[in-house]
């Protein structure tokens, strides 16, 4: 089937470091629509109120989400621990997550076939998305890929730290009062402890085909 002209939207949610974002963007590229990671987003808000120390939050991420250009995003180095547990705490206060979703809601309309990848894209961003993933995994896992991933630019990095970072993330994710980590009644679980890249492609994209073929026939 050929992807062009063909519009989907698909929500991609699931914990820390589960590989959520590796497996959004391969769907992204082979079905070339528009990328957005929200949990970056959230990052990027979070290093920003610790470099620069606002007086007034909101109208300072209102600015600085008003003129982003989200492909710069990738050229900053937002996968730090300290980071990590910062964008945890910004992320249960209600003002700072509307300046966020409505840079998201934006973002879909200027998109119509699009994936988004985040911890409530299914539940809360874009409900009416066409397909719903849910990425799991192993905490032991998750914590030596992401020990690999922060290793390339810290060498004192520890591992045990690593995976209390990610246990203690994910706590806090599925236990908020606003917008928590969970699954969508709908939502395909990927397990991707147990799937390569190659076998993660290949799960999704047989929910995307059958989606596409309903939609537009064969």
């Amino acid at each position: 089937m050929k992807y062009k002209n063909r519009i989907i939207q698909i929500s991609c949610d699931g914990g820390a470091a589960t590989g959520k974002s590796t497996g959004a963007k391969i769907i992204a590229k082979k079905y070339k629509l528009a990328f957005l990671s929200s949990g970056l987003l959230y990052r990027y808000a979070g290093y920003l109120i610790l470099k620069y120390k606002p007086k007034n939050i909101d109208s300072f991420l209102k600015k600085k989400f008003h003129q982003l250009d989200y492909i710069k995003l990738n050229k900053i180095k937002l996968h730090s621990p300290k980071i990590s547990m910062f964008t945890s705490k910004i992320a249960r206060k209600s003002n700072i997550r509307n300046i966020l979703k409505k840079f998201q809601k934006d973002f879909i309309k200027k998109n119509k076939g699009c994936v988004l990848e985040g911890r409530d894209a299914s539940t809360k961003i874009m409900p009416d998305s066409d397909l719903k993933f849910f990425f799991i995994c192993n905490l032991n896992v998750a914590a030596k890929r992401r020990y690999k991933e922060l290793k390339k630019n810290s060498k004192n990095i520890n591992l045990k730290e690593v995976k209390l970072a990610l246990y203690k993330r994910n706590l806090s994710d599925m236990t908020r009062k606003i917008s928590p980590l969970q699954k969508h009644p709908d939502a395909v679980v990927v397990d991707t402890g147990k799937l390569n890249k190659q076998a993660m492609k290949t799960k999704m994209s047989k929910y995307i085909e059958k989606i596409l073929r309903k939609k537009y026939g064969n």
